[in-house]
């Protein structure tokens, strides 16, 4: 809405008062949880990149400690170990919030299990294929921690961007627009008022 839109009347003068007033209080604010969005984003982010360098060096561990399980053992054992296991760890997602951003909380059941509980028979196996397993709960878990941090990121970086949109346009349309509706009104009530003052004195002379 352009200058020349508005009304020029006290009323609608007062009207735009308080909107600037509204807008620069909601600017402030949507200011303040973007910069703390920001902060929280960096927080998480030095996290994840420490969960992304677990989560490579568990995998490789992993392919390694399988590998040679293979190699020793055979792939039709390992294989057979693997339907052999049970219980597989419940996943249960929850949430919490964060600025008013919603993230996701994995809650697991435990995936490392001691050796008697996770169905193969002990004494038909080699502490090749221990190995393998553990390292490969251990690899799972790393996988459900970066799930949960990195969709945290991508909340939290999509909220930012919509703050940062919603501040931009308060900042350089909404409030310019604003304001210069105002000056319109100021000025325009000003003019009248010297008319009406100048046609007073015309009518008394």
């Amino acid at each position: 809405m352009g200058a020349k839109d508005v009304k020029p009347t006290r009323s609608e003068l007062i009207d735009l008062k308080k909107k600037i007033k509204l807008s620069e209080g909601g600017h402030k604010l949507l200011k303040m949880k973007r910069d703390g969005l920001i902060l929280e984003f960096f927080d998480i982010l030095s996290k994840a990149k420490d969960v992304r360098s677990e989560l490579d060096a568990a995998y490789e561990k992993a392919n390694e400690k399988i590998g040679i399980a293979e190699s020793v053992e055979g792939r039709m054992t390992v294989k057979s170990t693997a339907f052999a296991m049970k219980d597989a760890p419940q996943i249960e997602l929850e949430s919490h919030n964060i600025m008013g951003v919603v993230v996701p909380k994995i809650e697991s059941s435990s995936v490392r299990k001691p050796i008697n509980k996770r169905g193969y028979g002990i004494l038909g196996t080699s502490s090749y294929i221990d190995e393998a397993v553990d390292s490969y709960e251990i690899l799972v878990e790393k996988i459900i921690l970066a799930a949960e941090i990195e969709t945290t990121m991508k909340k939290l970086l999509d909220d930012i961007e919509k703050t940062k949109r919603r501040v931009n346009a308060l900042e350089f349309k909404v409030i310019p627009e604003l304001k210069e509706g105002m000056s319109f009104i100021s000025l325009r009530l000003e003019e009248m008022e010297r008319e009406n003052t100048f046609r007073l004195k015309r009518i008394k002379a």
